[in-house]
């Protein structure tokens, strides 16, 4: 019913309809989340969320990018600058994200591995109640 309502007015006005291709995105199946050691497991779920985003950010750009030209609307430019400015944060915090993951990598060869002077901050009757538990 609706294709006929189409190629009646399309004919009445003389204009054919260019037909639209449907772009159908595969949806990413559900992510299982790992054994192992959480910081590794959260830094990798971390680092492809990052991933994602960036591509997703993007393929909006190119298509805010594309309607600004076509619009030539300032509103539409100060979207995409400020996409833009989105997506480069997004990396930066995927750089922060490779620093902090190296400095925690390095941080075990770095620690004390005998303590000779250690010292307690408390109260006398909280250090002779631990030393009682101890004996």
């Amino acid at each position: 019913m609706k294709e006929d309502v189409d190629k009646i007015i399309e004919d009445a006005l003389g204009v054919m309809q260019e037909p639209k291709e449907m772009v159908v995105k595969e949806k990413a199946p559900p992510v299982a989340i790992p054994e192992g050691d959480d910081v590794d497991v959260d830094y990798e779920y971390q680092r492809q969320n990052f991933y994602t985003l960036i591509d997703k950010g993007q393929d909006a750009v190119d298509g805010i990018l594309e309607l600004a030209k076509e619009s030539d609307h300032p509103r539409a430019y100060e979207v995409a600058g400020n996409m833009i400015k989105n997506i480069a944060d997004v990396t930066e915090k995927l750089v922060q994200l490779q620093e902090k993951m190296k400095k925690l990598k390095e941080l075990p060869g770095k620690a004390p591995k005998n303590v000779t002077n250690a010292l307690f901050v408390g109260s006398t009757a909280e250090l002779q109640k631990m030393l009682k538990k101890k004996d």
